[in-house]
C-alpha cells in the first residue's frame, strides 16, 4: 500500500529555567489546528518491538487541580469508548464504564460535561 498523504501533529513546549512547562501548544493542520494553547496533554504511543506503551505527560504548573480532575475523567471516558470501538468487548466497556461512573461520584464531579 502506498503512502498517498501524511499528516503531523506538533507540540510545543515552552519551559521554565528548572524546564518546567510554562505553556503548551498543539498544532494539527489537517484538523485546522494551529499554535492552540492547552493546559495539558497525555500521549501514549505502542511500540510492537517490546510491547510496551510509551508516554509522555505534560502540564503546565498554571493548570487548576479541579480542571485536572475533569480532564481524567473525560479522558477515561475517551479511553472506555476507543476500546470499545478496537475490540467490541461489550463486557469490559461496561466495567471500565462503572469505573469511570465511580472515579466522578468519587472526585465529586457532578458535572462532568
Amino acid at each position: 500500500m502506498a503512502i498517498k498523504h501524511t499528516s503531523e501533529v506538533k507540540f510545543t513546549i515552552h519551559l521554565d529555567e528548572n524546564k518546567i512547562p510554562e505553556a503548551l501548544e498543539w498544532s494539527a493542520e489537517d484538523g485546522g489546528i494551529e499554535q492552540q494553547e492547552t493546559k495539558a496533554f497525555l500521549l501514549s504511543v505502542w511500540d510492537s518491538k517490546t510491547k510496551e506503551t510509551l508516554k509522555m505527560d505534560l502540564w503546565t504548573k498554571d493548570m487548576p487541580l479541579d480542571e485536572m480532575k475533569y480532564f481524567f475523567h473525560q479522558t477515561l471516558l475517551s479511553m472506555t469508548e476507543t476500546f470499545h470501538r478496537a475490540t467490541n468487548d461489550d463486557k469490559m466497556t461496561e466495567t471500565m464504564r462503572d469505573f469511570c461512573n465511580y472515579f466522578a461520584e468519587k472526585l465529586e464531579l457532578t458535572d462532568t460535561k
